[in-house]
């Protein structure tokens, strides 16, 4: 059985199921909050009087966090369902985030911090296996747009509401956060473990599918190639290393760092708008292969970049790549796990692979920028990239549907 590059036309006139609907208003408000807090917590950090490598360490130490325990929320949500995982997981944030607004010193900050990072991974794994379960197949693309795009937009507006913020001191964003997710979570529950009351306290009796049967599946392979270049490039490379260019390159580096960051986002909402729709009607292949390449190509040539208009052209740019081939990468890690199976350890591993690309990624082209130079860092960013992107070459237009 292969799964149709071309919808059905009646497919296409299908609504988005209203249990997807709750996650994707849910991480809008995950994602608002952590802008909220993303750009106090290395001053706060400093606040402790430590040294810039510790404050940098609070950031890193979340991804750490999502890294090591990607299994074992994958083996929660195959043994536990993924509402109850989900859930569970955004309480975990929103404790762990209150905590690290009461935290006094160092030590503190880094261990609720860290803790967060385990819940993170919690509702990320459960959530993405339920858009794998819920959503119809040929709208898969669009709904992990969908769901893209509120976290996108949820990044945009956090960081605006905590810049209003920040003449209040660094620990009222903590609390504020805190209290968000644990609406969030109560809204989840009586939206999404409410409904089909009869049969919400039934184990699930789906069949689990393995790492390795998945990575049988050529799909799966390059997903996972192109999940670490993504997390290379994009979230870590991007977020650590363009700031400190853009400081060094330019006259008013810390504005245009700042806008930089800013029009990466609006390119990657542009292309969103029309992806899901494209890796519906056309395939997954196709999207991965062009989104990632420009994306590659647009980094690699930032760090080349000496003009303001051209690094800010190159910004938007590598923000639409991403976003061109991030829906059709998502749906097809859903396509692999398929509908009647439950994949909480194949989706965990697909995430590890994108933590790993992130945490690597700083630090790789990172030394490579301190001894030779920020271009040959981003020229090594757009060859992992477009590494990520050749390992799609090889996928069938038809892909297998276990």
């Amino acid at each position: 059985m292969t799964i149709p590059e071309h919808p059905a036309p009646a497919a296409q006139a299908q609504r988005v199921p209203r249990e997807i609907k709750v996650l994707v208003a849910a991480a809008f408000v995950i994602a608002m909050g952590f802008g909220l807090i993303a750009p106090i917590l290395p001053q706060f950090a400093r606040s402790f009087d430590v040294g810039i490598a510790a404050a940098g360490f609070i950031v890193s130490v979340f991804a750490l966090t999502r890294l090591l325990f990607a299994p074992v929320s994958g083996r929660m949500t195959d043994r536990l369902g993924e509402p109850f995982v989900y859930v569970g997981g955004v309480l975990t944030v929103a404790v762990s985030t209150i905590l690290c607004g009461f935290a006094v010193d160092y030590t503190q900050l880094l261990v609720f911090r860290a803790l967060g990072g385990l819940g993170s991974t919690m509702f990320t794994v459960s959530a993405m296996a339920l858009i794998a379960r819920l959503a119809p197949p040929e709208m898969r693309g669009r709904i992990s747009g969908l769901y893209a795009g509120a976290f996108l937009t949820g990044n945009i507006v956090g960081p605006v509401a905590g810049g209003l913020l920040a003449g209040l001191g660094y620990r009222l964003p903590f609390f504020i956060y805190g209290g968000a997710l644990i609406v969030a979570a109560a809204f989840v529950y009586f939206s999404l473990l409410g409904i089909r009351s009869g049969r919400r306290r039934e184990r699930d009796a789906r069949p689990s599918m393995d790492v390795r049967e998945a990575r049988e599946s050529p799909v799966y392979r390059a997903a996972i190639a192109s999940g670490f270049a993504n997390g290379f490039s994009t979230y870590g490379v991007r977020v650590a290393l363009v700031p400190l260019f853009a400081a060094q390159a330019f006259a008013n580096g810390v504005a245009l760092a700042g806008l930089s960051l800013a029009l990466f986002a609006v390119g990657n909402g542009a292309a969103l708008t029309v992806a899901g729709k494209f890796t519906d009607t056309h395939g997954r292949r196709l999207p991965v292969i062009a989104g990632l390449t420009v994306g590659s190509v647009a980094m690699a040539g930032i760090g080349l970049t000496d003009n303001v208009a051209l690094f800010i052209a190159l910004s938007i740019v590598a923000g639409a790549g991403i976003g061109f081939m991030n829906p059709a990468q998502q749906a097809a890690v859903a396509d692999v796990v398929g509908q009647d199976r439950n994949g909480g350890k194949v989706l965990a591993s697909f995430q590890m692979a994108t933590d790993l690309g992130a945490i690597l990624g700083p630090v790789a082209a990172g030394v490579i920028a301190d001894r030779v130079g920020f271009g040959w860092a981003f020229a090594l960013t757009g060859l992992v990239g477009l590494a990520g992107a050749a390992a799609w070459v090889r996928v069938p237009r038809a892909t297998p549907q276990p």
